[in-house]
């Protein structure tokens, strides 16, 4: 009985691999990994949030010899957010800058994806109230105005 438990949890891996994330939006395109990230670098700017962080391993694989797809975060916020979090939680701003994540595919496209602002929040409503929730949810917005821009 266990072996045929362990073989038909084996069997359903393939297929839960492909459920989106909880909490994340993702939005694949037919752009290129580089087109989709100097776009979404853009588009951040382009809504009205600063680019604070970038971090990923390709370029430091790549001169180590290895080469993997493309793979960026890109931590997006600003100031007015940041003075607004820390005004409902200081524990919140362990999220700040929430981030954008672009990956290249193995057909040489790109995805955007990111864990929503109300997602990543919600840990510190308890905290936070609902000046908080309202933020998120008014990064939610911009976060999904900055995804449609780039994908565009």
């Amino acid at each position: 009985m266990k072996a045929i438990s362990t073989v038909l949890c084996l069997l359903a891996l393939p297929a839960l691999a492909q459920e989106p994330l909880s909490g994340w939006a993702v939005h694949p395109t037919d752009k290129s990994y580089d087109e989709l990230v100097a776009d979404t670098k853009s588009a951040v700017k382009e809504n009205g949030l600063i680019v604070v962080t970038q971090a990923g391993p390709t370029k430091a694989a790549a001169a180590r010899g290895i080469i993997i797809p493309g793979n960026l975060v890109i931590g997006a916020f600003n100031n007015d957010y940041a003075v607004r979090v820390l005004e409902t939680s200081v524990s919140a701003m362990i999220e700040a800058p929430i981030r954008f994540y672009v990956t290249e595919n193995d057909d040489g496209t790109a995805t955007l994806s990111y864990k929503t602002p109300s997602y990543v929040f919600a840990p510190y409503v308890y905290e936070g109230g609902e000046p908080l929730r309202d933020i998120a949810q008014e990064l939610d917005t911009k976060f999904q105005a900055v995804a449609e821009t780039a994908v565009k």
